[in-house]
């Protein structure tokens, strides 16, 4: 398989069976995973892979509460219903055997930097900031790890939604450092036969501008 045919494969996957993943397999993905590229090569990621599923566990139950304290906050009824909804979305990674949690620090903005020393409105900041490096470069480690496990075989599942429980799961597994915050999660593992089919992109008509 190379390159294209993994990225045309690669699809989230949702539901795993029991079968271990290697430990070669996983640190092959990290390597990947480190080789993306970052903002003035700031390489501002940090992985924790967990494998322990007792701990996997417990972590969906935070997620889980915390999903259930939002619910309650909603006092329209449609986002409420809507927003229950997506609790076995954001939950999904219970029944994977490897979950990789993403961790980022903040990009470091020579820009932000001089200006901040200069009377400059704080709307010029924003705006320099807007491009939310740190996250972008995070988003690219991920795609090349996820890549990698299509390669070898496995099926992955990017969340971002767990994380409005990051302060509660960073209580239980630790952080990495000062420095650094949960960003996202990957579920990985071997995905159970028959599982759904990727979703269709937008046409490149709807995305894509050409200047001659």
């Amino acid at each position: 398989m190379n390159i294209i045919e993994s990225i045309y494969q690669r699809k989230s996957i949702r539901k795993f069976t029991d079968q271990p993943v290697k430990r070669e397999d996983i640190v092959t993905c990290l390597e990947a995973a480190c080789q993306a590229p970052s903002p003035k090569h700031q390489q501002n990621w940090k992985f924790v892979v967990i494998q322990n599923k007792d701990l996997i566990c417990q972590i969906a139950k935070i997620v889980e509460e915390r999903h259930q304290k939002i619910t309650e906050c909603a006092k329209d009824e449609r986002l409420k219903e809507k927003f229950s909804k997506l609790m076995r979305y954001y939950t999904l990674f219970k029944g994977a055997p490897v979950l990789v949690v993403v961790y980022a620090k903040p990009y470091a903005m020579i820009e932000e930097r001089i200006l901040a020393t200069q009377d400059i409105k704080d709307e010029i900041i924003d705006q320099i900031k807007a491009t939310q490096s740190a996250a972008q470069a995070v988003g690219a480690a991920v795609e090349n790890f996820m890549l990698a496990a299509t390669h070898l075989g496995y099926g992955t599942c990017y969340m971002t939604g767990p994380a409005h429980a990051k302060s509660e799961i960073e209580s239980l597994i630790g952080t990495v450092s000062e420095e650094y915050e949960m960003l996202s999660m990957i579920a990985m593992g071997v995905p159970v036969e028959g599982t759904a089919d990727k979703p269709a992109r937008l046409p490149l008509e709807e995305v894509v501008h050409f200047i001659d």
